[in-house]
């Protein structure tokens, strides 16, 4: 686990770093460090299962919101035969940021998880 959080702790920190270009980008600097705390803190052994718990609820809410929007993954789909969308840095598309930050979401509930089940299971066993 120590391995796996560190190097998400990284990836999370360059992620936030680079969303100074975003069009939105207080909203994803601050979650992708706070996916950087989770993975700091269980890297300290702080464990907050609720928190990511809730945490995993959020990002779910947010994550769904995207898929189904109007320029979301459902559209990048359906409508756009799900183009490359990491050929370029710049989103020339809203529905091609919209599924960027549905696959960042993703990761994001994904190491939240891993990192909950990890706490769960390491307060039943003391």
């Amino acid at each position: 686990m120590k391995v796996f959080n560190s190097v998400f702790l990284f990836l999370f920190f360059v992620s936030a770093a680079l969303q100074f270009n975003d069009p939105d980008p207080i909203l994803w600097i601050l979650i992708y460090s706070f996916g950087a705390f989770i993975c700091y803190s269980s890297l300290r052994q702080w464990a907050y299962p609720r928190l990511i718990l809730y945490s995993v609820f959020v990002f779910a809410i947010y994550a769904t919101y995207l898929f189904f929007d109007k320029n979301g993954v459902l559209t990048w789909i359906s409508k756009h035969q799900a183009e490359n969308i990491a050929g370029s840095m710049k989103a020339s598309s809203p529905w091609i940021e919209e599924t960027r930050e549905f696959f960042g979401l993703m990761i994001l509930i994904f190491v939240f998880l891993i990192n909950y089940f990890h706490a769960t299971r390491l307060r039943a066993n003391g």
